[in-house]
Parts: C-alpha cells; structure tokens; sequence
C-alpha cells in the first residue's frame, strides 16, 4: 500500500508547488489607454443614454465664433499622393439652424486662400487664387480635379455639429472594446419598406469620458462620406467642444486638421456675417444649373405677300 500512496502524493505535491512559484509561470499585464494618464477605470453607459448625450450637446450650442489653426490636406490615402498646407488661420461662423461661414488664410502673409458660406440650401466659394467664385446647390457633389474647389461649408458643419438622432433613423449598439480599443458606438441607420438596411452614419465615444471621438457619415452605398474625429474636449462658456477635430473628405480627396485658438459660444453672429457677394473681376461658375433653354427662333417671313400701304 505504501508505494501506492506515494504515486498519489507525488501530483498533488507538484500541483501544490506549482501555485506556491505562481509568480514564475504567471504574468499579468496592465492594459494603458491612449490618452491616460495611468490605467484607467472604463465608463459604463447604454444606447438610450448616448443618443441623449448627442442631443444635448447640439442643443446647447445656438451659435459659435471660431478662430483654428488649420492643416489642409489636399489628395487621397488610396491614391497614396497627399499635399499638406501648413499653419492655415481660419475663421469659422456658425449659426442655427444651418447659416456656417468659414475663411482661411495663407501662412506667413495671411492673405485669404478661400472664404465659403451656406444659409442651408446654396452655398458660395470665393477662391482668390484662382480668380473664382463658385456658387450652387449644397447636394450637388463635388468631384473637380483641382481638390480645394471640392471644399464645401456644409460638410465642416455637419463634422462641427453632430445632428441628433433623426425621426427616420434607428439606432444600434455596440460595445467595442479590447486591449486596444475601448469605445462604444451608435450605429444609424434607414430601414426601407421592402426591409433593406440602409447605414447612414456611425457615432463613436471613448469609455475614458464618455466624449464623443469619431462620427463616420455614409453614402446610400455604404462608402465614407465624412470621417470626422475629436479629441481633447474642453469647455467655452460652459459648454463643451473638442479642441482638436480632423475631417477627413476621401471621396472629394480632402482633409483638414483644425486646433481651436479661440472659441466663443452662445454670444452672438450677425446676419451680415452670412453674406459673401462676388468680388469684382472674378469668374463666376454656377455648379448644377441647367443650360437656359435656347429662345424660340422667329417665324420665316411668309412669302407671296405684299406689305398694306
């Protein structure tokens, strides 16, 4: 019996080592986050609770004046060719529920490389290095071969102010987070009637703080409209706003990067702050008009008549 009970000893002997030398064999690593300073405490939340968060920032803000350091970005990461302008000053109005003023400024001698403004349908570019003014319908796309024309007003509005959730959208939930992300994201969408599942944008917020950190907007093909992120949120006039924001256009083959140097909330933005009228000597371009229809050519004279005396 006794060399039985030593062969039962010995696996327990060794599985009693093995935890007493547990520090040999086990390693436990701590999981850093970008943006923290020490290992974090992730923040919980749920669906209902972010879609709110959405609306009460865009509720919260009724106007903004704005003046950023800019980095445009003119090519496309597919076509591996991008060109970037360093140290841009720019100055962005906005007003609800659709009026944005944006002007931008070359480095150094600070003349103005563009100023572009939208009252909501139209919009109007004003590019002095070209000698251009440009003017038409905020859905007509913009595809021309010089990039910076494919600037439009209305896409910094919709990466500046986030839009809450719309009465034709539904929203889904997701949870993403691993060792190298930790994010929640809002997915919406259009349902059609024959059940076709149309994406329209997702909304991303870092479990850090809960700050929202990347809006993808979509096609009705699924393809990346606008690829916006924020970071570094900070709070003007009681109300909070990210520093940094990069938009990024693939389709139209633009990108900027804006830091904010100075940003006023809720004080106030004229009516003439909204109005860009064709500087003297420019071209005008009309983008998405129709040709005027050609005037009815005038009868044939009739012939074989005498004129009445």
């Amino acid at each position: 019996m006794m060399p039985r009970r030593r062969a039962l000893a010995l696996p327990l002997l060794l599985c009693l080592y093995a935890l007493a030398c547990s520090s040999c064999v086990v390693r436990r690593r701590l999981i850093t986050r970008k943006g923290a300073k020490a290992v974090p405490v992730l923040l919980t939340s749920d669906k209902q609770t972010l879609i709110s968060r959405i609306a009460g920032e865009y509720q919260a803000i009724q106007d903004f004046s704005a003046t950023v350091d800019m980095t445009p970005a003119l090519g496309s990461s597919e076509k591996s060719k991008i060109t970037e302008y360093k140290d841009v000053r720019g100055y962005i109005l906005f007003r609800k529920p659709a009026d944005i003023r944006l002007i931008g400024l070359y480095p150094v001698v600070r003349n103005k490389a563009f100023d572009m403004v939208s009252t909501g349908a139209n919009f109007r570019l004003y590019l002095p290095s070209s000698n251009r003014f440009i003017v038409g319908s905020s859905d007509v796309p913009a595809r021309s071969t010089n990039k910076i024309e494919n600037l439009r007003p209305q896409h910094f509005l919709e990466a500046l102010m986030v839009q809450p959730m719309q009465p034709d959208e539904k929203a889904d939930f997701e949870n993403f987070t691993d060792e190298d992300n930790a994010v929640y994201i809002l997915h919406f969408m259009h349902i059609l009637p024959d059940g076709e599942i149309i994406p329209t944008r997702s909304i991303w917020f870092n479990r850090l703080d809960l700050h929202l950190a990347r809006q993808l907007v979509f096609d009705s093909s699924g393809n990346i409209l606008t690829d916006a992120r924020y970071s570094d949120w900070q709070t003007y006039s009681g109300v909070p706003f990210p520093k940094q924001i990069d938009i990024a256009r693939p389709q139209d083959e633009y990108a900027v990067v804006m830091s904010v140097v100075k940003m006023e909330i809720n004080r106030g933005v004229s009516d003439d702050k909204f109005v860009l009228e064709q500087p003297e000597g420019t071209q005008l371009q009309v983008l998405g008009q129709k040709p005027a229809p050609a005037p009815p050519a005038p009868p044939p004279p009739v012939k074989g008549k005498k004129k009445a005396t």
